[in-house]
């Protein structure tokens, strides 16, 4: 198949695309690189299969000729990160809002088939064990930018199910629980690339609030694959999925397991959140994901385990582009 993959040139993104030409599939890639990297297509950056086109999901006619002529679009472009919503949270609506809507009135206009990369900040402050596709959103007050990404995503969401069932077009929607591995940046926030650059470095790792916190991550090595069969799966449209790792750690534990991995000298300090965001800043106590779903649909059950993902972010050599 020809594939558009949005944000082709960001961490997930670019492992997607990776995945894809490594498949035979040809791939356009459309990024206007304000945190995707050309660096990170560097494994594939000389295959004939694959095309990047500099531009802004933003602009419909840029989006407009970089749909003509796929059959399946992924979805990944959004502004992401809780330091790039903090920073720049207008850009960061306006992307993750006005940007999707380009794209899906453009894989309706081609008659693609669309995978809409959503999250699992849909769910809010929801601190049940085994979040499922069906349980409430619980958010806090819109005047915290915190939650302007949630919105957003939940109107990407809203308006991907109304293509589906008012315009016939083929969607799946996935909510990303917190994928990680090596590429991955720690600019915007992403605590486990953050934890081993400090841990490598010596560095004292910054743990906020009191650590107790809960999150699952999944390696994207076991995410990019279910991607691509849940597009391949026709009766998989029209419905939202779950997608990560269930196996749960405290950021507190997680930051202590990075640096005995890594066999590093680091401590660990605690920072309030009032001075790592803002006062009054809302973190989620719990986030755990039902997977009950997508294992159903195509078999999902990760392979990679926490410890897998902290040596493989270590592990990672930045490519060297000119």
């Amino acid at each position: 198949m020809k594939a558009l993959v949005t944000g082709g040139a960001g961490f997930v993104g670019s492992h997607l695309t990776e995945h894809l030409i490594n498949g035979g599939h040809e791939v356009v890639v459309l990024d206007n690189f304000s945190t995707g990297r050309r660096s990170n297509l560097h494994r594939v950056a000389g295959s004939e299969n694959l095309l990047v086109v500099e531009g802004d999901i933003c602009d419909p006619a840029v989006v407009d000729r970089a749909v003509a002529g796929t059959d399946v679009v992924f979805h990944m472009a959004a502004a992401v990160g809780t330091f790039m919503i903090r920073d720049h949270p207008m850009e960061s609506i306006r992307t993750n809002v006005y940007g999707t809507e380009n794209v899906l009135h453009a894989a309706y206009v081609h008659k693609a088939r669309l995978l809409l990369a959503s999250t699992s900040e849909i769910y809010g402050m929801n601190t049940k064990v085994g979040l499922t596709e069906s349980d409430l959103r619980i958010i806090g007050s819109p005047l915290k930018s915190r939650w302007s990404y949630s919105d957003a995503k939940a109107l990407d969401e809203t308006a991907t199910q109304t293509y589906f069932e008012n315009k016939g077009l083929d969607t799946v929607i996935v909510r990303l629980f917190n994928t990680v591995g090596p590429g991955q940046s720690g600019r915007y926030g992403m605590v486990i690339p953050r934890f081993v650059a400090q841990a490598q470095a010596g560095e004292p790792l910054t743990v906020y609030g009191d650590g107790s916190q809960i999150r699952c991550f999944c390696h994207v090595h076991d995410v990019v694959p279910a991607l691509v069969a849940l597009i391949e799966d026709s009766s998989a449209y029209g419905k939202v999925f779950n997608l990560g790792s269930t196996e749960q750690v405290a950021i507190g534990d997680l930051a202590t397991r990075t640096i005995a991995a890594l066999g590093s000298t680091s401590e660990i300090v605690h920072v309030p959140y009032a001075e790592a965001h803002y006062p009054g800043y809302e973190d989620v106590e719990r986030r755990v994901p039902d997977c009950a779903r997508v294992r159903e649909q195509i078999g999902f059950i990760p392979s990679r385990t926490l410890d897998d993902i902290i040596s493989d972010v270590a592990g990672f050599v930045p490519a060297v582009v000119s």
